[in-house]
């Protein structure tokens, strides 16, 4: 489709990544439609959106909102996904409601710019045979899944092992003791990258980096001893591939995410964009890397060996943990319970060999009840 206007479906639009998509298509109006635009309740920014992007379709939670139309036809994020017209899909959804789309994008053959974890952390096996029967794409959109996607680009033969950084978020220096009291608003402050509520809390338990582990697990089909994680505060190596002869290679760049964005919408292409942030590489005085300290944080400890089980519990685990953060963000329970909730749930869990999705879809549901239940019951603050 080299030169040819590409018709887009954002999801989430009026999140952090969706926000930062549109921006990206606002540098290539020639090369871009937004052809639908879903949002959830922040109807205020979709109204702005639809004014500027005149998009022929949309989507918004419609509890206690006044409705909406500014003459789009209203369609459910899954009929934008499948929907004939649409080229690409960007998934950038939260959380487990990004699972439905994904999976009507895949099969419906369409290149999937993926930004939503939980999809392939609850179903990625489902999710990947559909995209091998309909031929679909899955473009990630993850910075570290990005970073090996172009370093794997041109390669003849698989990697030996792939390495994953990890910013840290904002504690990664702090005691046991100090992550006992740390407040919704330190762990708001992330010191690399811009992003929504639930991902910089998962940043912040290191959560987000064992989800991406599984993710990586799916999306190049390395085994789980084959993927290691390193805490790498400068955030401008993003990932490293290492290959058979010893060699390794490593993406860099500044840390934004409007340029994995811009490489899975422009693919194959690289296009120069002036809005883009550009390593200043005479500043660059050193690059720290670090094993992660799994005892301060073992909600990545957690989401490994969760993946490495495999079965209904992926699902699960990302259910616990979206009902924890939102716990936390409520000031319902601390921070340091949030990987303890999730334990609890997770031990509890009777799992299901070789899962159908309305399989994995009841263990979501169960997961996210018996969190309430043991959040209510035993009270994890």
């Amino acid at each position: 489709m080299k030169n040819q206007i590409k018709h887009l479906a954002v999801l989430g639009s009026t999140g952090s990544i969706g926000r930062q998509t549109l921006q990206v298509v606002c540098a290539f109006p020639q090369r871009f439609r937004v052809l639908a635009l879903a949002a959830g309740k922040n109807t205020n920014l979709l109204l702005q959106q639809i004014d500027e992007f005149k998009p022929r379709f949309i989507y918004y939670k419609k509890e206690k909102t006044t409705a909406i139309n500014g003459g789009c036809q209203f369609l459910s994020p899954e009929e934008m996904a499948a929907h004939p017209e649409v080229d690409t899909v960007i998934v950038a959804m939260p959380g487990s409601a990004g699972l439905g789309p994904t999976l009507a994008a895949v099969q419906a053959g369409k290149n999937v710019a993926l930004a939503n974890k939980e999809s392939l952390v609850m179903a990625g096996q489902i999710i990947l045979n559909e995209a091998k029967k309909s031929g679909a794409q899955i473009l990630p959109v993850d910075s570290e899944h990005s970073a090996i996607w172009q370093c794997l680009e041109g390669e003849k033969t698989p990697p030996s092992r792939l390495i994953l950084t990890a910013s840290g978020g904002p504690f990664h220096r702090y005691s046991r003791a100090q992550l006992e009291s740390v407040t919704t608003e330190q762990a708001l402050k992330h010191p690399s990258w811009q992003m929504g509520g639930k991902v910089t809390i998962d940043s912040a338990t290191m959560m987000n980096k064992g989800l991406e582990v599984i993710e990586a697990h799916w999306l190049f089909g390395m085994p789980y001893n084959k993927i290691r994680v390193l805490i790498h505060p400068q955030s401008i190596v993003h990932s490293i591939v290492e290959f058979a002869d010893g060699g390794a290679k490593a993406q860099l760049g500044y840390p934004d995410m409007r340029l994995p964005i811009q490489y899975a919408l422009t693919y194959p292409e690289r296009l120069p964009n002036s809005e883009l942030p550009r390593v200043d590489w005479s500043r660059i005085n050193r690059l720290d890397f670090k094993e992660p300290d799994l005892g301060n944080f073992p909600c990545l400890k957690l989401a490994i060996e969760t993946g490495r089980k495999g079965k209904t519990y992926p699902a699960v685990l990302s259910a616990a943990d979206e009902v924890a953060v939102s716990l936390f963000l409520a000031g319902r329970i601390k921070f340091t319970a949030i990987p303890k909730l999730v334990a609890q749930v997770l031990k509890q869990h009777q799992s299901i060999a070789q899962p159908t999705l309305a399989d994995i879809i009841t263990a979501d549901t169960w997961g996210r009840e018996k969190a309430l239940e043991l959040a209510g019951k035993d009270n994890p603050c």
